[in-house]
C-alpha cells in the first residue's frame, strides 16, 4: 500500500469535484465570454461558483477574483493592491516573499509587522510548511493573508474579516490544480492584461471546470470541515506522539496545539531529510521535506531559520500532512517505517 502524508503539497481532487466538472469539460464547453446560450451556460457557470467562493469566504461575490492558483493571487495582490510600500513577514510562502522583494518591500519578523508602517501588509494565516497558525495583526493600511494552507482546516472566513485581501488554491482542498481565488474587497491594477475578464481584474478565458470544481471542492469541504478537523487532530497527534517515541532525539516542530490539524512537521537529527525520503518513498511513504515548492532545494528552510532552527536541524526536518483521505492505515505504516529508515542512515553515517 501506499500511505500519501503529503496533502499540503496537494490533495486527492473530490469526488464531487470531478462530478461537477465533468460536465464542462465535455458538453458545456463554451467560453463565458461569449452570448451565445453555449457560452451563457459557462457564464451561468462561473456566477454560481463565485456565489459558493464568496459563501466561503465571507465575501461578496463581487469581490471574488478567479486565479490560476494561489502563486497568482498572491501575486496579484502584492503588485495589484493600490499600495507604495508593501510588507510581509519573513515565513511568507516564496509567492509572497519574492513579490514583496521585487517590489522592494520589507520583510521582517512575524512578531514585528504589526508595528511596520507600509501601504499593504501580508501575513499568512496558517504556515505551508510548519503548520503554525498566526494571528493577523491590526495595521494602519492594506492587509492582505495567504490563506493557501488555512482553508481546509480553519474557518477563513471568520479568521480573515478584516483582510482586504485573501489567497486561495483549489488543490489544498481537494479541488483540481491550476486555479484559485483572490477576495479584493479594494480596487486592484491587473498584472494580466488582455480581454478584460474578472471586471477588468484579471483577464484569460476562464477555466470553467477547474473554477466549477473549485467551488464544489470548497462546498464540502466548509460542510465536513468539523468533523474532518476533529478526526484529522487524532491521527496526526498518534503519528506524532508514535514518531516522537519511536525515534531518539527527533523534535517536533510548532506548539501542536497552534497548528493546522494536518501538519505533523518533525525533526530529525543526525539524517538528512532528502535521504530519509527516499527510503520512505521505496517503502510507500509519500511525505516532503518543506514545502512542496522548494523540496529537493537542498538549502534550509527560510521557515525554520526564521524560526531559530539551525541549518542542520532544518535540513533533518520532514513534513507529514494528513487530509480529509488518511486513515489509520497511512499512519500504521508511517509508524512502521520511518524509526527503521533513520535508525539505517543513522547506522550508515
Amino acid at each position: 500500500m501506499t500511505a500519501y502524508l503529503d496533502h499540503a503539497a496537494t490533495t486527492p481532487l473530490r469526488p464531487e469535484a470531478l462530478d461537477a466538472m465533468l460536465p464542462f469539460l465535455i458538453e458545456h464547453y463554451g467560453n463565458p465570454s461569449g452570448a451565445h446560450a453555449v457560452s451563457r451556460r459557462a457564464k451561468q457557470a462561473i456566477e454560481e461558483a463565485r456565489d459558493v467562493v464568496a459563501e466561503g469566504l465571507g465575501c461578496r461575490p463581487s469581490e471574488v477574483v478567479f486565479t490560476s492558483g494561489g502563486t497568482e493571487a498572491d501575486n496579484l495582490a502584492v503588485f495589484g493592491a493600490d499600495a507604495a510600500t508593501v510588507a510581509c513577514t519573513d515565513v511568507e510562502h516564496h509567492a509572497v516573499l519574492h513579490s514583496v522583494q521585487a517590489r522592494g518591500g520589507r520583510v521582517v519578523p512575524y512578531a514585528e509587522i504589526g508595528s511596520v508602517e507600509a501601504d499593504l501588509v501580508s501575513v499568512m494565516l496558517a504556515n505551508n510548511e510548519t503548520g503554525v497558525v498566526h494571528d493577523l495583526p491590526d495595521v494602519r493600511g492594506l492587509l492582505h493573508t495567504d490563506a493557501v494552507a488555512a482553508f481546509p482546516w480553519l474557518d477563513v472566513a471568520a479568521l480573515a474579516q478584516r483582510a482586504h485581501f485573501i489567497s486561495i488554491s483549489a488543490h489544498k482542498f481537494g479541488g483540481p490544480k491550476g486555479v484559485g481565488a483572490l477576495v479584493a474587497r479594494r480596487p486592484l491594477t491587473p498584472i494580466i492584461h488582455g480581454g478584460g475578464q474578472e471586471a477588468d481584474r484579471r483577464s484569460g478565458t476562464h477555466n470553467v471546470a477547474g473554477i466549477v470544481g473549485l467551488a464544489a471542492a470548497m462546498r464540502i469541504t466548509v460542510e465536513q470541515r468539523a468533523a474532518n478537523v476533529e478526526r484529522v487532530t487524532r491521527l496526526r497527534d498518534r503519528l506524532a506522539d508514535g514518531l516522537l517515541a519511536a525515534v531518539p532525539g527527533a523534535a517536533e516542530t510548532g506548539e501542536r496545539n497552534n497548528k493546522t490539524a494536518g501538519n505533523c512537521h518533525v525533526r530529525f537529527p543526525g539524517i538528512e531529510a532528502e535521504a530519509l525520503l527516499v527510503l520512505l518513498d521505496e517503502a510507500g511513504v509519500c511525505a516532503s521535506a518543506g514545502s512542496a515548492c522548494a523540496s529537493g532545494a537542498m538549502e534550509p528552510s527560510h521557515v525554520l531559520a526564521a524560526m531559530g532552527i539551525s541549518r542542520d536541524e532544518a535540513l533533518a526536518a520532514v513534513r507529514f500532512s494528513l487530509g480529509a483521505t488518511t486513515t489509520d492505515a497511512d499512519v500504521d505504516l508511517a509508524l512502521k517505517v520511518v524509526p527503521d529508515a533513520v535508525a539505517r542512515l543513522r547506522d550508515s553515517t
